[in-house]
């Protein structure tokens, strides 16, 4: 990770991504319950799953629940119902990751924090409730699935940018996928490639928070 360009000053407002930076992401968990309601190798479900069309147009809600667990049955060749599809899903959220909930208030009171995700309707509704407090540290939350637009499409970044009211270089953006934060850049943000559970922490310490 690079703080080269951070600095006391630098910023006036952080967006962060949710996934594997404020909410640590276990998958095996989803395949696990899944192989276990089908009585087959969570191998044969890993080997299978992949982030094709159907994945995308249900993080923009461009189709619903139900029609994804769908295209999940057939690409997976599982014959479990929706409400095990789900249970499953939403079995990935493996609790916070270290530290953030000492260092979202922290940056809270020096400047404004705000979210930006790619997820889906189910996702949004079980971390809503389950994480609550932690996510109330974010003065909005803009989500794929409510926009319509996903990192890392330049459309989607302009759209949060203009929504934050900001100029685009005083955002500090974090996020853990590479192509999402290139995406960013391209847009004008400043962002912070989050690989390890302390990158967060460096860099709020290089912004002097």
């Amino acid at each position: 990770m690079q703080v080269t360009s951070l600095s006391p000053g630098s910023a006036d407002a952080l967006l962060f991504d949710l996934g594997r930076v404020v909410l640590d992401i276990d998958f095996s968990k989803a395949v696990a319950c899944w192989a276990g309601h089908a009585g087959c190798k969570p191998e044969a479900i890993v080997a299978r799953f992949v982030r094709e069309e159907a994945y995308r147009l249900h993080e923009i809600g461009k189709i619903s629940d139900e029609e994804y667990f769908a295209s999940l049955r057939s690409s997976l060749g599982i014959g479990i119902s929706d409400a095990q599809f789900l249970e499953g899903w939403n079995a990935i959220f493996a609790g916070e990751m270290p530290d953030i909930a000492e260092l979202l208030p922290r940056a809270a009171k020096q400047m404004p924090l705000y979210a930006f995700s790619n997820t889906n309707r189910p996702h949004v509704d079980h971390f809503s409730k389950e994480y609550a407090g932690l996510l109330g540290h974010f003065r909005e939350l803009y989500l794929s699935s409510s926009i319509g637009l996903r990192k890392p499409d330049a459309e989607a970044f302009d759209h949060v940018v203009a929504a934050m009211g900001l100029p685009a270089n005083r955002i500090v953006f974090f996020d853990d996928l590479a192509e999402n934060i290139e995406g960013a850049r391209a847009r004008g943000l400043t962002a912070v490639h989050v690989t390890s559970p302390t990158d967060v922490g460096t860099a709020l310490k290089a912004l002097g928070i």
